[in-house]
């Protein structure tokens, strides 16, 4: 029983550092900036993501380094420029059912994996 304790805490350590790191991402204008161009212009050459945000090419390849690394991003590379476009399954995560599902209370008999538990009474 004392391992399956552990199992559960370690799997949930994994889901909290999943989206401390989404919302870190996601706490900087210049980053939501990106994500709004990336929303309104799909795949966006990152020549043209420097022009539209008045950027170094630096500091822009900064904060797309860490929306990469958020998975809130895809990078597509053809020849020698590189393509941003949103990566909308993990950005809808930001809001969804399964981090309801986390911060909301259950009866003692729901378990957490039920698919409604965000789904009001």
């Amino acid at each position: 029983m004392e391992m399956e304790h552990t199992l559960k805490d370690v799997s949930m350590e994994e889901v909290f550092q999943k989206y401390e790191k989404k919302y870190k991402a996601v706490a900087d204008q210049k980053r939501l900036q990106i994500l709004h161009e990336l929303t309104q212009n799909g795949s966006v050459c990152v020549c043209e993501l420097v022009e539209k945000m008045g950027m170094l090419q630096s500091k822009l390849s900064y904060h797309l380094k860490i929306l990469l690394e958020a998975e809130l991003i895809k990078k597509e590379t053809k020849g020698t420029w590189s393509y941003y476009s949103l990566n909308h399954s993990e950005v809808n995560h930001l809001l969804s059912e399964e981090l309801c599902c986390l911060f909301r209370t259950r009866p003692a008999n729901e378990k957490a994996s039920d698919s409604s538990c965000c789904r009001m009474p």
